[in-house]
């Protein structure tokens, strides 16, 4: 990829909507798989009454939208200001209790996992049906698009094309808890190509702390399939 093809992809643009100031991509086609786009606002004609409490707008109670789910509330039911990154807004936005308890959720996601998926891991690849593994880095891409895959050979794996995503395990931790993630399986399409290609990452045993970043890589990657299949949802 040359340089001047990666500085398009992560161009950004400083914007104004009626919920706030964005930073999005200067190229709608570059923007985050995982992003939302703001939803419509409903129409104050059409909410004479908080969409939760019921209260009855007046001179007095005001209404205000959530810039998350676009519905109506009065200023108790909508008072929280959340920081709201899968609609890239600068400062936190208002968002009702419902929205503001998913995207306090979600900023783990932005604050731990998203910057461990960026950092990248060591992995054994396989592709397809291919008997013998690559000892690869993956990592996601500066706009979160492509999956990248780095060894002997060079591969991407567009995000938006990643139709299941399974996680690996292998026994149980003495005291109980959950398994630990060895590998995942990844299903795609690829441009030009029938059907689905399969792609397997494993982690490899080693000393020097390298299998505990590739599991928390796992682990994190894990969630950002749950938010893409939210994204694709909305």
């Amino acid at each position: 990829m040359s340089s001047e093809v990666a500085a398009r992809r992560d161009a950004k643009k400083l914007v104004r909507s009626p919920s706030g100031l964005r930073m999005v991509p200067e190229h709608r086609a570059f923007g985050s798989p995982f992003g939302l786009e703001e939803p419509q606002w409903v129409p104050d004609k059409e909410c004479p009454r908080c969409m939760q409490c019921d209260t009855k707008f007046d001179f007095l109670t005001r209404k205000h939208h959530c810039r998350r789910c676009g519905k109506c509330f009065c200023d108790k039911c909508c008072s929280q200001k959340v920081a709201l990154r899968r609609m890239c807004f600068v400062d936190p936005v208002r968002q009702c209790a419902e929205c503001a308890l998913v995207s306090h959720r979600e900023a783990e996601f932005y604050d731990k996992q998203l910057k461990l998926l960026l950092s990248g891991a060591t992995f054994l690849v396989t592709f397809g049906n291919s008997e013998k593994p690559d000892t690869m880095v993956c990592r996601l891409s500066s706009n979160q698009r492509y999956l990248l895959l780095d060894g002997d050979s060079r591969h991407e794996v567009e995000v938006m094309r990643i139709a299941a995503v399974q996680i690996l395990t292998e026994g149980f931790p003495p005291g109980g808890g959950n398994a630990r993630a060895t590998g995942m399986t990844l299903q795609y399409t690829a441009p030009g190509v029938e059907g689905v290609t399969q792609l397997k990452l494993t982690a490899g045993e080693d000393a020097n702390g390298s299998r505990r970043q590739a599991t928390a890589w796992l682990v994190a990657m894990h969630k950002a399939a749950k938010l893409l299949y939210e994204s694709r949802d909305q």
